[in-house]
């Protein structure tokens, strides 16, 4: 049984972040092994929780892989840690639009049986700070609100008038953090930084949440509540047992992962010798990293490695050529729109790619990696496998989407159902020559994305534990 704690908020803004990954880095620092996750589809956050742990962020996110998946899921990615933290999203209560509860932090906690620890945002008020939490505590009562953090505290007595007021509540109060400088977390468009673009500051960062947290909260009694976490039933997901296995032949066990991968981090790198099903040799599978291309989760190398291929990371603002034997391609998401002029610069890579994509290879994109194989990104050239030109605008387009496969490509069959997540402030203008990739259905209808031979390319990020069967078709694919 793994100790686990979700960290919670009533609203954005509150600090979640800060203590979450603080927390992480100090019980790290005591010698505990710790588990970072991170509710919804966020891939920066956990990059931090990542830089804290020395462990692959996760993602649970209950609107993409289903509810069903999320303590499968959560305890294969805490498999051998001694505590779990995970991070909300949002509200506590805040979820998929007009869906409810489902993807929400309460939802989680409660798949998770994990207590919760709400972090309050405490300027401005001192005995309202109870009702708000009462509030909180008794809105849903299969939510265990199980300590509070008080998160800018004014002065000692501030601090004393705000403990006060939570006696009459009954939950303890855990921690609290004094008014100061914000940590240096730079933020863009898309939230913070993400790690691979900062890491020497990220890391002093992630060392000064830690301190500040070991200094204002009770760490014995947060691990304490963590340990009151009843045991999980059901056993964790299994990447080899999730793929489907054709010929009734049973599915190769995944190669050792190698290297911290997860959002925010390289991807990770298999460094088994298993073999591709039905193949004498494994396929190479290259998987953009770097500061451009962050955008990935932990467990989509995990499938690849698992149906027999070889995942070897590469860097498109250094790398000039493609892994060697490469025959396949995944570009996840990113920022390719600050790098632009430095990957237009890399010329030879940019060929390589347009080269694999013309031989048929399969080569799956999301988002910024539909950007990269584009012809042209703020007027930059790209790799030109696609006919159309991409650009930043002032528009955010965000939310879950549920699509459908519009025909047969290199990651699903025609009528495949999935759902994912968009996240971009780009638009792209396509010529023709394309078919879409996706008809979504929810929550408008539209076409969207691109399939052209083996490329696949979309602005939907998509959790590939959702439907396995996606990286077993890639991978069979990329096959020799």
């Amino acid at each position: 049984m793994v100790a686990r704690l979700v960290i919670a908020a009533p609203a954005s803004g509150s600090g979640k972040t800060t203590v979450a990954t603080g927390l992480m880095a100090a019980f790290a620092r005591s010698g505990l092994t710790v588990s970072p996750h991170k509710v919804g589809p966020d891939y920066i956050d956990p990059g931090y929780h990542s830089l804290a742990t020395g462990r692959p962020g996760r993602n649970l996110d209950a609107y993409m892989c289903g509810p069903e998946l999320m303590a499968p899921l959560f305890a294969h990615g805490a498999r051998g840690c001694d505590l779990a933290v995970v991070e909300g999203v949002m509200g506590l209560y805040d979820g998929a639009s007009g869906l409810g509860e489902l993807a929400s932090t309460a939802q989680v906690s409660k798949l998770l049986r994990a207590p919760v620890v709400l972090v309050v945002d405490a300027s401005s008020q001192s005995r309202s700070v109870a009702a708000l939490v009462h509030g909180f505590a008794s809105w849903d009562p299969g939510v265990r609100i199980g300590g509070v953090i008080l998160n800018k505290v004014g002065s000692d007595r501030h601090e004393a008038l705000l403990r006060e007021a939570m006696e009459d509540v009954g939950i303890p109060v855990l921690g609290a953090l004094r008014r100061a400088p914000q940590v240096d977390t730079p933020s863009r468009h898309l939230g913070l930084v993400p790690v691979a673009e900062r890491r020497a500051d990220a890391v002093d960062a992630v060392a000064a949440m830690g301190e500040q947290v070991r200094a204002g909260c009770d760490l014995p009694g947060l691990l304490a509540l963590a340990r009151s976490a009843p045991r999980l039933a059901g056993e964790p997901w299994d990447p080899a047992a999730a793929l489907p296995r054709p010929g009734g032949q049973d599915a190769v066990q995944p190669p050792r992962l190698s290297g911290g991968a997860g959002p925010g981090a390289e991807p990770a790198v298999p460094d088994g010798a298993g073999r591709a099903r039905g193949s004498a040799q494994r396929p190479v599978i290259a998987v953009a990293g770097g500061s451009a291309f962050t955008f990935s989760y932990a467990e989509h190398p995990e499938l690849l490695a698992a149906a027999g291929a070889e995942v070897v990371a590469f860097d498109p603002l250094k790398d000039e050529q493609l892994p060697p034997g490469t025959g396949g391609l995944v570009i996840g998401g990113g920022f390719p729109e600050v790098y632009a002029a430095e990957l237009s610069a890399n010329e030879r890579l940019r060929k390589a790619v347009a080269e694999l994509a013309r031989s048929g290879a399969p080569v799956a994109a999301e988002c910024a990696g539909l950007l990269y194989l584009a012809r042209s990104l703020d007027g930059q050239p790209m790799c030109g496998v696609l006919d159309a030109d991409a650009r930043m605008s002032g528009r955010l387009t965000l939310g879950y989407r549920e699509a459908v496969a519009v025909r047969d490509n290199s990651l699903a069959v025609a009528g495949t159902r999935l759902r994912g997540h968009e996240f971009h402030r780009t638009v792209i203008e396509p010529g023709s020559g394309a078919d879409p990739a996706w008809g979504v259905v929810h929550p408008e209808r539209r076409v969207e994305g691109f399939v052209q031979g083996g490329v696949h390319a979309s602005y939907l990020h998509t959790h590939w534990a959702a439907r396995p069967e996606v990286a077993g078709r890639f991978a069979e694919g990329c096959a020799p």
